[in-house]
Order: C-alpha cells, then structure tokens, then sequence
C-alpha cells in the first residue's frame, strides 16, 4: 500500500454547480491545470524553499540532494509571558500632549508622545529542522534530472533526482485532520534507499532517541525577549516545546540503526516514512508558562499514538479529504486574446492563443522552466497563467498558516527561521495583520478568518485595561503591534509608529464584513455586536470636543508618516489624521446597522453613536487636489510613502465610492499617482485594490505586473517589493501579507459588491486578461459568483444563495439590472444581464 501512485480525483464544490457554455469544464482542461511552483535545482536561499503548513505546524522544503532540511515551526513558539499593558502615568503625559497639539506645537507634541510608547512586542521563534544526510553517491545525482515541485491543488510538495539508474522521490505534506507533517522518501530500485536522519535547533533542547524508531527533541523558548541563554538566572520560564520524528521502513528489506543516542541510520529499506508530531505548552495569552499544566512531551506521544494505525497512504488520504475541499472552492482561468496573434509572439503563447474556446486555457505541459524564471520573463511576456498560480497561492498559504484552532497569521503567516526575525515576527495591526485576512471572504476561506476572531477576542480582554489605565476610557484598544500574549499598549520609541490606538477598531471591521458575506445572524449576535459594542465605547471616549464643533482624535497620527508642521519642522503628532476619522466611521457604521439588525436600536451605545456620527470630520481635498492625510494641509516630506493609510475609506472601507463621492473618487485617483508605484509588497497589492475599487483597470493591472519583480536574495535590499523565487512576496525582507493582499486584490478586480449590488469586472484588463472564467467568488450577501468573459466582454453570470433571499442590482459597464435570488437556485444571466436560465442546484456537499 505505501508504493501505490495517488490520482486525485476532485470533489464536488459549490462553483461546479453552475457551467458557462463558454467554457464547459469537460473541455477547457479545469481538472488538469497545473497549478505548480517548480524549481530545477535545491533550494540556495530560504526564501527558495517550498513553505507548507496545516495551519498550525509548518515545513520549509529545501530539497537538498545529499543533505536535506526540513525547516520547522510551531506556531505557538514565542518569547515572553503574559504582560502588563498599561502605563499608570499616560494620563498626565497624554493631558501634555493635547494641550501642544492644540496649540499647534505639533514637533513638541510628537517629542512628548513618546512618553505614551510601552515596551516592545514578543518574538516569534523557530522550532528546529529535521536534517536528512545520505551517502557520497549523492553527490554525482544527474543535474538535468533534479525537479522539485509544490502542487497547490494537493498542498504536496515533491523532489525526484537521479543517482545512476536509480531515480529518488520524496514526498511531503502536512496534514491538518492528523496533525503531522510526513515525508516518504523511496528510490525506483529495491533496496536504494539510505540515509541518517535527526533533529536540530537553534533553540536551547535536548534530543535524543527513542526505541529504535522515534527522536524526541524537547526545549524552550526564552522568558524574555532576548537570545535564549542557558542558566540565565533572570530569564523567566518560557514555553516549552518537544517534537517527536516517527521513522518507518518496508517490512520487506531495510535496518535501522540507533547513532549517538540522536540519529537514526537507515540502509537498505525500499522506502521510508517520516512522521513529525509537535505540541507546546502554550494554554492561551492569559497563563504563564510556569503554571501551565499542558505536557508537550506526553501530548506529542498522544499525537502519534492517535495515528498509530494509520498507513502514509491512509495520511494522504485524509489530507486529500481535508486541503481540497477548501482550496477547491475556488478557480481562476485568464488568457490573452486570441485575436492578437503576430509572428512576434512566443511559440507557448500562441498555443495558449488558439482560435478555438477548449483551447484558450490549456497550459505547456513543459515543466522545466521554473517559476522564477517564469517570474523574471513577466515584464515583457505577461503571462495570464502566472497571475493565476500567485492568485492561488495566496489561497494556498492562507489555508496553511491560518485554521480553526490556530494561532493568527503573524507576519511571516507560520514560516520563519530566525530567533531574532525582521520586526519580531510579529503581528502588526496597522495594515499587515489585517490585509493577511483579506482574502478568506472574497475568496471563500471564511473558516481560515476564526483564529482572527479568537485573537480579536484576546486582544479586547487586555485591550480593556490599557484603555481604562492609559487613557481613562471604557470599551477597548489595540495599538500599532502586538503578539501571542494579545499585547494592547504601544510600542516602544517614536510615536510615528508606536501612537496609533486605531488598531482594534480596524481589526473589529472585519467582524462586520464576515457577517456582510456569510449573513450569519448568530455570528452577529454572539461575536461580532460585542466587540464592536465594546471598540464603539472607547472611540467614543477617545474622541473629544475640538475645533469647528467637530468631535477629534488627539494625539492622532498616520501611520509611520511624517509631516513639516507650520514652523518647518518634522512631525507626527496632529489631531484626526484621515485614517482615525476613516475607521471610525466604519465602526459607528457597523455597529449602528448590526443594532437594527439585532433590534438594538434603542441601545443607550448606539444612540450615542448616532449623535457623533455627524460630527465626524468629513474626507476632505488638499489644495493640490489630493485627499488630505491630516486635519490640516501640512506639507509632505515623503510623497511616495509606502503608507496609503488615508485612502482607507476606499478600501477596504467604503466611505469613499465611485457612485456616491465622484469628487473623492477624482482626489483619490490623483493621491494614488502622487504616491506612485513603489513601495514594498504590501503597498503594492494595497494599491492595486485601490485602484480596482477605482475601477481603473490600467493602473491596477500596472501594480499587478509592478509584483512581479524577481528578488536577489544576495542583494534584496536593492528591491522595492517583488517576488522570490517560491513566490513569497517581499518587503523587503519576506514579508507574507502582500501574498493575501494579491489575491484579493485579484478577487476585487473581477467582482465587488455591496450587501446589495454586485460590480461584475469592474477592473478587468481588458487588453490582457481577455478571455477567462473565475468560479466560487464571494460576494456580500452571501452570494457565490462565476463569471466568463470572451474577448474583454461580460459572456455569463451564475449567481447563487444557499440560504438567503437576496435582491441584487446587477452593475456591468453603465447597465444596471436587478435581480430576485431565492435560496437554493441558480441563476444564468448573458451579457446583457437577462436571466436566461434558473434551477435548483444539485445536492452537493455544503462549504
């Protein structure tokens, strides 16, 4: 059973409910895309790796041929323990910097704030690798015929190389339902397969083995934020880990060998498995690690044991039964025309081009350029099918770091090999943590959302105190950057970055737009109203009377900018910068429509919010006729800052829209091209969602391709952005939030939507994307959508509810149609948004 050859066979999703006549699935080749991230050699840089992951425990694959890593993670594996998130002497010093603030003092006000900014946040660390060296014969494997792969549709990364006449295979995945990542290494020849393996960290642990068939690796993390030093007598006890390496080989052939009590040697066998448990003694942010009672030792044995009676092919099985079944729901086929054929085209292109519609998404079956060099010819060759694998990458590595159960994706999502990683790893809430999320509902990965929620939940419980301690108000608030621990204060040093209590308000936005996706009324009542109830009571608080009758934020900043204050000096401190006044208009927005809802109307809370609603400062235009980042007009030292943090209310808020403010809409057109097309990844995805809510297709499409940039990662500092050769997206360093933001970048270039309107390709590249088909996208109003188009026009729409009634205005290119959705049915509609087909849909398993 271990040597079988797996085909996988798709499940049935909701988007396969509905086909186009434009492009029957049986005809276009859906079931035999390859969606692949492929390398001709092992793996030089970390960031040439494979990432894989269950959402809790991850993998880097390097694909080494006589010396093979595993790089692993854990991700509970953080410094510290739980903190004091307050400041008892913030009031006095916040009174001082309101009173500079109001008397225009704004570079003294900047330089007292800092007596606002706490301590740093915790790190994120590593958990170890698992090493695998095998004998000097490996060394001469034949180069040409080196692959490494990931394949997206079975989260499976594989390596095949030659030594001789033998052909060596390894395969890896990590399994979400088992809670192991498993490897099978085999050769085409019985009895080819040797090597030794072990467990290593960077981490203080101990390891050794077992029987004759398991290392066990135990240590620690630090107490504090420091390097973890042995007998360090002031070094509090911090989490505790143990991983545990399960070795199995044919029955057949094959011995196992016990070296230095912490390697295993195998030689001879015809295959080998290996499994690789791992638990912590994290209990939540609230428990110390000193009083935790959790064993990772005993409950990674557990974990083994529950899958004692499980082949690698039962493992594989249930993987295959869990992965699919999320990263399914979605597909994304886009093509250029094929009308714009010439001699010039490259020879794969035009067969990508044929004339006729079964042909216009069928893919080179040729595997031996890699994706980097894929990446690298995107300037000039513009492939359609290379947005389409980014696309679904995000999805991919969204399912891997973030599920129900898990910690939230931090800022490397679970994927990190340094004990000290750039800014600590850690979850910054001033647009990274947020846009890792961005995808699960545009996307369809709702459930990939809940270990946000939880976090949220943490963060509200800390979040409390700082808000009642440092500032004297009810409700609760989140600053610029927290961690495991749910830490709420600021961050230490300057107050450009470390004074932003706006953090949890726009966390608590994405409590409404779950529920404005799923129109789930117990998640709204349950979950949802409370924070927001408790966000609303410290905005409320936090806002005070100020100038021209309008109630303020002060201090205020926008993130990580500077400005020149009228007296010609640097600063960052003013009152109600355009983000604070943008989400806290999202906020009172949510909480008052989930309150009629919920029939909370008479709610003393949401009367207040009604009462202040008016009195917020409105998004107003700068003299130069781009939208105002500060109260004031004050001079921008740094135009092309990486930050668009005032253009919030267009996305992802929904202040500012095409149909309502055309005004806004203009100056914010003008802001994102003042601001320009550099910046590092995130900026760059950010700015391409800006411009598809814009519905300017050009220069969306001009940050899409502005992505594709292959990072040296000997001299990454060299770059603005870009990608690396495992398509991990770049700040530089990695950082994995430009990764979601492109996918739902990509989502909100092809389908938007309000609870009651749906945008169909309101940023379609036209010119470059002509023809394509996007199914299982969701929209607000818990609508899922699949659209086609054929030569940049609208060719069908299927649109369908599972559970809600909905009435849709239909928005196509000036045409405007409403349609009546009943629950259960599928609706077809042309080009000219007639319906011309309904059924009721197949009973197929529910998402």
């Amino acid at each position: 059973m271990e040597d079988e050859e797996w085909v996988l066979v798709r499940r049935t999703t909701e988007k396969d409910w509905w086909s186009s006549s434009f492009m029957d699935d049986d005809d276009n080749g859906e079931n035999s895309r390859s969606l692949k991230i492929t390398f001709n050699g092992p793996a030089k840089h970390w960031t040439d790796a494979i990432p894989i992951g269950n959402g809790r425990l991850g993998a880097m694959i390097w694909g080494g041929v006589a010396l093979e890593t595993l790089q692993l993670n854990e991700d509970t594996l953080w410094t510290g323990t739980p903190g004091n998130y307050t400041n008892p002497h913030a009031p006095e010093a916040l009174s001082v910097v309101r009173k500079l603030v109001d008397n225009g003092q704004y570079a003294d006000a900047t330089t007292a704030a800092e007596k606002l900014s706490h301590a740093p946040s915790d790190v994120y660390q590593l958990l170890g690798d698992i090493k695998l060296e095998f004998d000097k014969s490996h060394l001469k494997y034949v180069e040409k015929s080196y692959h490494r792969e990931l394949d997206l549709d079975t989260a499976t990364a594989r390596v095949k190389y030659s030594v001789g006449d033998v052909e060596y295979t390894r395969e890896y995945f990590a399994s979400n339902p088992n809670q192991v990542i498993a490897t099978k290494i085999s050769g085409s020849k019985s009895g080819s397969v040797s090597f030794t393996v072990y467990l290593d960290s960077k981490m203080h642990h101990y390891s050794y083995v077992k029987g004759e068939n398991q290392i066990i690796m135990e240590g620690s993390c630090s107490g504090k934020r420091i390097p973890p030093k042995l007998n360090a007598e002031d070094n509090p006890k911090g989490i505790q880990f143990t991983a545990i390496l399960n070795l199995q080989i044919s029955n057949s052939r094959g011995v196992v060998h016990v070296l230095d009590g912490r390697k295993l040697k195998v030689e001879g066998s015809d295959w080998a498995t290996l499994l690789l448990v791992s638990s912590s003694s994290f209990d939540g942010p609230f428990t110390k690690p000193i009083d935790s009672k959790k064993d990772p030792t005993s409950d990674s044995l557990s974990a083994l044991k529950s899958i004692n009676n499980l082949s690698y092919t039962d493992l594989y099985a249930h993987h295959l039964d869990d992965y699919p079944s999320l990263f399914h729901r979605v597909s994304l086929q886009l093509s250029k025309s094929s009308k714009r054929v010439s001699g010039k085209e490259p020879l794969h292109m035009k067969k990508h081009m044929a004339n006729n519609n079964d042909l216009f998404f069928k893919r080179s079956e040729d595997d031996t350029v890699s994706t980097a060099e894929r990446v690298k010819s995107f300037k000039t060759d513009e492939d359609p099918s290379l947005v389409e694998l980014l696309f679904q990458y995000g999805r991919y590595l969204l399912i891997s770091c973030s599920r129900p159960g898990t910690q939230v994706a931090n800022l490397q999502g679970i994927w990190n090999r340094d004990i000290d990683p750039p800014w600590d790893g850690a979850q910054h809430l001033n647009i990274n943590l947020q846009m890792n999320y961005w995808p699960a509902l545009s996307c369809n990965l709702k459930e990939c959302q809940d270990p946000l929620f939880e976090y949220i939940n943490s963060l509200s419980i800390n979040g409390s105190k700082t808000a009642k301690v440092n500032y004297e108000a009810k409700g609760w608030v989140a600053h610029q950057v927290s961690d495991i621990w749910a830490k709420t204060s600021p961050d230490r040093g300057q107050a450009v970055w470390a004074l932003w209590p706006m953090g949890g308000a726009w966390l608590c936005t994405h409590f409404w737009e779950h529920y404005t996706y799923t129109m789930d009324k117990d998640f709204l009542k349950n979950k949802a109203y409370p924070l927001l109830e408790g966000c609303s009571l410290f905005l409320l608080d936090w806002l005070i009377e100020g100038r021209g009758g309008y109630l303020e934020t002060n201090p205020s900043t926008s993130p990580e900018h500077m400005f020149i204050d009228p007296d010609g000096k640097p600063a960052s401190v003013s009152y109600s910068s355009t983000m604070d006044m943008s989400i806290i208009k999202e906020v009172f927005s949510a909480i008052i429509s989930a309150a009629e809802i919920l029939g909370k109307n008479e709610d003393e809370i949401v009367q207040k919010v009604r009462e202040a609603q008016p009195r917020l400062l409105p998004t107003r235009i700068a003299r130069d006729g781009s939208i105002m980042e500060w109260a004031v007009d004050f001079e921008d030292p740094e135009i092309h800052h990486r930050h668009v943090s005032h253009l919030f209310g267009l996305f992802p808020g929904h202040t500012i829209t095409v149909e309502k403010t055309p005004d806004l809409c203009k100056a914010a057109d003008y802001t994102l091209y003042k601001r320009g097309e550099e910046g590092p990844g995130w900026s760059t995805t950010w700015k391409t969602a800006l411009w598809a809510r814009l519905h300017n297709s050009e220069h969306a499409y001009r940050m899409v391709k502005h992505l594709f940039d292959l990072v040296d990662p000997d001299h990454e500092s060299n770059y603005e952005g870009g990608l690396y050769g495992n398509l991990f997206t770049s700040h530089p360093p990695f950082q994995i939030d430009a990764n979601f933001g492109f996918s739902a970048a990509i989502a909100e270039m092809l389908v938007q939507s309000t609870v009651k309107d749906l945008y169909l390709l309101p940023a379609l590249p036209r010119y470059k994307w002509a023809n394509g088909c996007v199914k299982g996208l969701k929209a607000r109003g818990g609508v899922t959508v699949n659209v086609c188009w054929k030569e940049g026009d609208l060719h069908e729409v299927g649109l369908w509810s599972k559970e809600h009634h909905s009435i849709k205005r239909l928005h196509y290119r000036g045409t405007t149609v409403s349609a009546n959705l009943s629950p259960g049915r599928v609706y077809t509609f042309n080009r000219q948004l007639r319906c011309i087909k309904t059924y009721s849909h197949p009973s197929a398993t529910s998402y």
